[in-house]
């Protein structure tokens, strides 16, 4: 008996059931998984051996990318921190502080990358609620969810929607245009939104968030000290006049400094005068967005203008152990500034208050320091002090004073590309040119915005995926759904594939999903003679709508420790609301994308 090779047919089939198979385990980084399908599929001929890195070139690859660094520099730039702080307000009902959050977290989801968007719009939810003394289980998911269905709106808010466009682009010759979603995800967005806001949270568990504390250490509060610019000059006040700020931010201020001495008190009726430096107590977000807030310095921040041009300032906590190179000593005695360009901003000391300036300060044994400087610089500074930075307990530097120029920056960008004057990659490109060419962005912070396995994920499936429709599994699966509804008006099979992937998406990434949902949608618009405009469509909703799960989406999986969630709290609101999805979904797109 002689033995006869698989057809590919049936080895693209095998492979796609081997990927899923490890995506859904989870054991394997998916990104992993992706590139050892795509070089297994090369060595069994499936792929062309020419065309198996040509997903690094693809344009939606290129596109991801482009938005989360012009993300990053939007959130950088404090233009998005400015709308969203002027909308908090504890004394607010629940269900119209969700409605709010839910709609400025939707429209900013639609600009910029929604994992970015719930990662701005998570911390101040938080706070709205431990100030309103209520749990934080009731809004985290309803924020989280509108981001979701705020990305539907636009071209660049949702990788699913990106992935579409350039699909519908090699599949029928033309992309779709940046607002193109924006009838049917308006629809859905809206439709979504009031559901979450009226009924969904009430259908949640009020449970305690569990926020992590890396490495057991619970945030710190630190003595700080900010100069005084310039500006005060043109705009006098006393430091009375900054209390309420600081009382907003849970911020203490403790008394000013002039001319290198403490002045007595907390010197609340003193004029504030250039050069002063104000001494406050917080932890560091705080610090930060006070300083930026009140248009205040830090001590040799001249001496900082290379990491201000180059948009890389941070601050960064770390821990003093016995025997650094620090302990006993002060940052002015080891020229800290001088050697590293590093400023020691604060000191955390269980606690404790002391009028000593922070930078004369002797350090001892279990002192947090509050290093402000570039970030590898301050890595290089804290391994030379002998002292250990804390994991995960970096914060960036806002530049606000650069928000109006960034928004400027990024709406010529979009009205390039939707005027046709330049295609969406170039025009994003320009504008990322443009953040690092003003110093919002950084070289380091154009690498570390990237989401590399999303991008490696990307480009290893998008050769499979057209394995896959050469092959003809795309038509296999398209006549089935078709043999299935047989009899049915159109819209019942669009119903059908928008199900299944939806269902998809709820396990798997949803730019898997929808690299292989893509070619089975236009493959029923074949299959039925009809506009494959609404297929695409339905799946570019359907791939984008993961609420059942917390590794369904990635928004879903980051409010899994501070909302205090458990896997099976998400089907509770989920469920319904993809019901909601489908229901506003198909009208819509009969209506705007007829078949």
């Amino acid at each position: 008996m002689t033995f006869q090779m698989p057809s590919d047919q049936t080895l693209i089939f095998g492979i796609f059931g081997l990927v899923f198979v490890l995506l859904i385990s989870g054991r394997i980084r998916y990104d992993l998984v992706a590139f050892g399908a795509l070089v297994l599929a090369a060595l069994l001929g499936l792929v062309p051996g020419e065309d198996v890195f040509s997903g690094f070139g693809h344009s939606a690859v290129a596109i991801i990318a482009l938005v989360l660094i012009v993300s990053r520099g939007l959130v950088g730039s404090g233009a998005i921190e400015k709308l969203a702080t002027r909308l908090l307000d504890p004394d607010r009902p629940l269900p119209l502080h969700i409605a709010v959050m839910a709609c400025v977290g939707a429209a900013i989801s639609a600009v910029i990358n929604n994992v970015a968007a719930l990662a701005l719009f998570m911390p101040l939810d938080i706070e709205t609620a431990a100030k309103a003394r209520r749990t934080v289980s009731r809004s985290l998911m309803p924020l989280s969810f509108a981001t979701i269905l705020g990305g539907m709106v636009t071209l660049i808010g949702t990788p699913p929607n990106i992935v579409i466009s350039e699909y519908r682009q090699s599949a029928l010759g033309d992309p779709f245009e940046m607002f193109d979603f924006a009838p049917v995800g308006l629809a859905v967005a809206l439709a979504g939104i009031v559901f979450v806001s009226i009924l969904g949270w009430r259908l949640l568990p009020a449970r305690e968030g569990a926020l992590d504390h890396e490495d057991g250490f619970a945030e710190g509060r630190y003595i700080a000290e900010l100069r005084v610019g310039e500006k005060a000059k043109a705009d006098p006040m006393t430091v009375a006049d900054l209390y309420p700020l600081a009382e907003d931010l849970d911020l203490n201020i403790l008394g000013l400094v002039r001319q290198g001495k403490r002045l007595p008190g907390f010197s609340a009726r003193q004029e504030i005068r250039p050069s002063d430096f104000v001494v406050v107590e917080g932890d560091p977000k705080s610090i930060e967005v006070f300083m930026g807030k009140a248009a205040l310095d830090f001590a040799g921040s001249e001496k900082h203008s290379e990491g201000v041009n180059s948009g890389g300032l941070a601050l960064t906590e770390a821990i003093v152990p016995e025997g650094a190179r620090v302990v006993g000593r002060t940052a002015r005695s080891l020229k800290l500034l001088y050697k590293y360009s590093v400023t020691l901003l604060g000191v955390s000391r269980n606690g404790q208050r002391f009028r000593d300036r922070v930078r004369l300060l002797t350090i001892k044994p279990g002192d947090v320091l509050l290093l402000l400087g570039p970030a590898e610089r301050n890595m290089a500074a804290a391994q030379w002090l002998g002292v250990f930075p804390i994991k995960g307990r970096e914060t960036p530097v806002v530049q606000r004073s650069k928000a109006g120029l960034s928004i400027v920056i990024f709406l010529t960008a979009i009205a390039s590309a939707v005027m046709g004057w330049t295609s969406l990659p170039v025009a994003l490109a320009a504008a990322v040119i443009g953040f690092v060419a003003i110093g919002l962005v950084s070289g380091r912070d154009v690498y570390h915005s990237i989401e590399w396995k999303v991008i490696v994920l990307l480009a290893s499936l998008i050769p499979l995926a057209e394995a896959f429709e050469e092959s003809g599994g795309a038509e296999l699966i398209a006549s089935q759904i078709v043999l299935l509804t047989e009899g049915f008006p159109a819209w019942v099979a669009l119903l059908l594939l928008m199900v299944v992937t939806m269902t998809l998406s709820d396990f798997l990434n949803n730019v898997a999903t929808t690299l292989i949902a893509a070619p089975v949608a236009v493959g029923m618009a074949d299959a039925t003679t009809t506009n494959p405009d609404a297929w695409l469509m339905g799946v570019a909703v359907a791939a984008s709508c993961a609420f059942l799960t917390p590794i369904g989406h990635k928004n879903n999986t980051i409010i899994l420790g501070p909302g205090g969630y458990r896997f099976g709290d998400y089907w509770r609101m989920g469920l319904p609301l993809e019901g909601i999805v489908l229901a506003v979904a198909i009208p819509a797109i009969l209506v705007f994308w007829p078949l």
